[in-house]
Formats: structure tokens, C-alpha cells, sequence
């Protein structure tokens, strides 16, 4: 059955809104005086603060599996992880790179959607998957000709992309049984929880230095967490995570921008040409991707998302 057009407009809206609430993540960070774990912590910690009086709304609550609890855990492991990586990794190299080598994700979602799970991706896929890869490394290239090997805060966002894509998996297979709320209230519960105890183990301060810090930390855990995240759940329950995956790519050109524009990181021609390659090679992995039918019964909904209204 196809999905409904209305349906995937929301889907695609949400993905937007996702893509430009996770794009302030690095400037966020970057405006902490906090160690990278310490802002990771209080990314998770925020949101699930603020998801707690959810708990006690009325719903239709299904009962979930066992299974269906170690895969969100699993995914909050993973998760947490890669907040670690990632925040790190913003301190140690230029937001750009870390928002860009984090963001190669879709390599890592393409080959286990291909391995796991026998669903070979599109070819438009791989096609647009090029182009926004070769994006990436056009943007890198100043950087990497001027330091000629890559950094420890390098090869950091790059263990964070494939621990979020472990998570993007783990979202995808559990969105089919959950509402978006419900899975975004387990995940960010878990992830906190992981994210506390990782943070414990490094010996990492908790503590918030000044008022600077404080409200970046909000925008990070209110803004980047809560409100991308939320907007990423709803969008991983109607698309694939190989095109979300992709889309989310996206995010460098505009982290390049708002670093260039707050940041004082100058916008080099490089990262002008590769954003517009990852830009075109996100809007060839959608346009080219499966068709909506296919899309609805590989991956699954959950229809209790679809605004009262729409349906």
C-alpha cells in the first residue's frame, strides 16, 4: 500500500527541521567551557528532564518485548557513544570537520542495511552517497593539506559516525512497534544513563563554569537533542535510514556556514564546492532512492505519528 503523500510530506518536514536543529550541535559545544563527555551528558540529561512529565500522560501503550527494550538499549549504548566521540572530537578539530567526518554515517547504514539485513541499497543511493562523500573530502581537503594526516579529533567523529549509525539501525527496526514519543523518552532515558556512567569511568568534572556554558548546554540538550531527535524519531518511522542517513549529511554545508558566521572559521572556497556537491548528492538519494511502496513495506510505520488530521 502506498504511503500517503500527505504522510510523506510531514516525514520529509521532519527530516528538515531535524537536519537544522542537529546542525547547531557543534556551535553548542563549541561554546561550553566543558569537557567533550561532560557536554554529552548534559545533552542527554536536559531533554530527559524535560520528557519525564510525559510518563504520566494518558496513551494507548503497547507492551513491549524484551527484545524490543535490548535493541533501544542497545541503540542508547551506541548513542551515547557517539555523543562521547563527537563532542570530543568538536574540541580537538574544526566544528566543520568534525560535523562532516561525523556525518559519514551513511556508508556504515548502506553496508549493514546490505549485510544484516540482505536490503541492498539503490543505486541512487550509492550514486548521491558519491557525490555528498566526495563533497566531504573537497571541503577536508584545505584542512588535510595543511595538517597532511588526520588528528585524534579526526579519527574521533569518525568512531562517532559509525556508533550513530548503529543507532540510526537500531531505530529504524524498533519505530515499526513504538510511537515517536515513547521511543524518544526510552532511547534518551538509556542514553543518559550510559552517557552518566561513561563520564564517571573517564573521571570527567560535571561541573558548569559559567553562565556562557549554562545556556549553551540548554540549547544543546533543548534544541539540538530534543528537538532534532524528536524530529529524526518521527522521520525514521515513515523513511528508510539510508535516505535519512544520506539527508542528514546536509548538516556540514550548514555547521560551515554558522561556524564561518559565529565561530570566525573561515568559509573557504573548498567548503563552498563541497557543500554544493553534498547538497546535490543528498537531493539525488532521495529523488532516486526506492519507490514509496517499497519504502512503506521494507521499513514499516508507526501510524499513531500522523497528526490528527492528516490521516
Amino acid at each position: 500500500m502506498p504511503q500517503p503523500v500527505h504522510s510523506k510530506a510531514w516525514s520529509y518536514a521532519a527530516l528538515l527541521m531535524a537536519i537544522l536543529c542537529i546542525a547547531w550541535s557543534a556551535i553548542f559545544v563549541r561554546w561550553t567551557s566543558v569537557p567533550g563527555p561532560a557536554s554529552a551528558f548534559y545533552r542527554c540529561l536536559i531533554p530527559a528532564i524535560v520528557l519525564l512529565p510525559t510518563w504520566l500522560l494518558p496513551s494507548r501503550r503497547k507492551k513491549l518485548s524484551v527484545r524490543t527494550y535490548a535493541i533501544i538499549a542497545i541503540g542508547g549504548f551506541f548513542f551515547a557513544l557517539d555523543l562521547a566521540f563527537y563532542n570530543t572530537s568538536i574540541l580537538q578539530t574544526s566544528a566543520t570537520n568534525a560535523t562532516l567526518l561525523g556525518n559519514n554515517t551513511p556508508l556504515v547504514v548502506g553496508l549493514l542495511t546490505w549485510l544484516l539485513f540482505r536490503r541492498r541499497p539503490h543505486s541512487g543511493f550509492w550514486i548521491g552517497l558519491t557525490l555528498a562523500i566526495s563533497g566531504s573530502l573537497v571541503i577536508m581537503a584545505a584542512d588535510l593539506a595543511k595538517h597532511t594526516k588526520l588528528g585524534a579529533g579526526d579519527a574521533m567523529a569518525l568512531a562517532a559516525a559509525a556508533c550513530f549509525a548503529v543507532y540510526l539501525m537500531a531505530t529504524e527496526e524498533i519505530r515499526a512497534h513504538t510511537s515517536t514519543l515513547e521511543f524518544l523518552r526510552l532511547a534518551i532515558l538509556s542514553s543518559t544513563i550510559f552517557m552518566f556512567l561513561f563520564t564517571l569511568i573517564l573521571r570527567i568534572p560535571f561541573g558548569i563554569p559559567d553562565r556562557r556554558s549554562f545556556f549553551a548546554l540548554l540549547g544543546l540538550g533543548l534544541v539540538s537533542q530534543l528537538g532534532g531527535y524528536l524530529a529524526l524519531t518521527y522521520a525514521l518511522g515513515h523513511l528508510p535510514a539510508t535516505v535519512t542517513s544520506v539527508s542528514l549529511l546536509s548538516q556540514g554545508p550548514l555547521t560551515a556556514l554558522l561556524a564561518a558566521l559565529l565561530l570566525g572559521e573561515p568559509l573557504t572556497r573548498y567548503q563552498l564546492a563541497g557543500g554544493a556537491l553534498v547538497l546535490l548528492g543528498v537531493g539525488l538519494a532521495n529523488h532516486l532512492g526506492k519507490p514509496d511502496q517499497e519504502v512503506n513495506t521494507a521499513f514499516g510505520q508507526a501510524g499513531d505519528d500522523v497528526p490528527e488530521g492528516t490521516a
